[in-house]
């Protein structure tokens, strides 16, 4: 019996670290949801320089905060598994290649791309890289998201030009940066109180 309720916590446990928050459309409902992730985001700002309301919208973007997103499988001839469309995995789709290129250079040598701390972590410090290589605004969720998702060669190539569909993505990245950085205004100075402030 106490094997089978041992097993059970620990289903339980992983469930609730693997699901994505139930608002994904508010910070402060996300933040006060799922425990760590506001003093994760604001780690990574600190580190990166790179605005939470931004590295957020980047990630519900990319994965809308699912710990195991991937992309979606292709197909040959229509009904014929052949793998998926790229390596992107975790919530913020990084790719393989990209992400031990930031295990490399960062230092954080045992990250997991289904680990939110490390996820929003990888994000920063990818929107860092797109400040130094590009001259992008830290400010900038636009043109930061477009060189996240074309990465930075592409970005100075203007890749990104000659597809109208993702500029409309970009744009809509900018408009969540904007209202995540108006709902987090609202509510940063609770997530900010430590938990000793309850008992002064």
């Amino acid at each position: 019996m106490t094997r089978i309720f041992t097993v059970l916590t620990l289903s339980l446990l992983v469930a609730c670290t693997t699901t994505a928050p139930k608002n994904t459309g508010n910070i402060c409902s996300i933040f006060r949801e799922k425990d760590g992730w506001y003093d994760d985001a604001r780690d990574a700002q600190k580190r990166w320089d790179s605005p939470i309301p931004i590295m957020m919208a980047i990630m519900h973007q990319e994965s809308r905060f699912q710990a195991k997103a991937k992309p979606p499988k292709k197909y040959f001839l229509g009904f014929i598994p052949a793998g998926r469309k790229s390596s992107a995995y975790g919530y913020s789709q990084a790719k393989t290649s990209t992400w031990k290129w930031y295990k490399d250079k960062s230092g954080n040598w045992g990250a997991d791309r289904d680990n939110f701390e490390d996820a929003i972590d990888f994000v920063g410090w990818y929107n860092d890289v797109s400040r130094r290589t590009n001259g992008i605004d830290p400010n900038n969720a636009r043109n930061l998201y477009l060189a996240y998702h074309e990465g930075h060669g592409g970005f100075s190539r203007g890749t990104y030009n000659s597809k109208a569909w993702l500029l409309r993505v970009a744009d809509k990245v900018s408009m969540q940066a904007s209202r995540y950085r108006s709902q987090l205004a609202a509510c940063e100075d609770d997530l900010n109180r430590s938990w000793l402030d309850f008992f002064r």
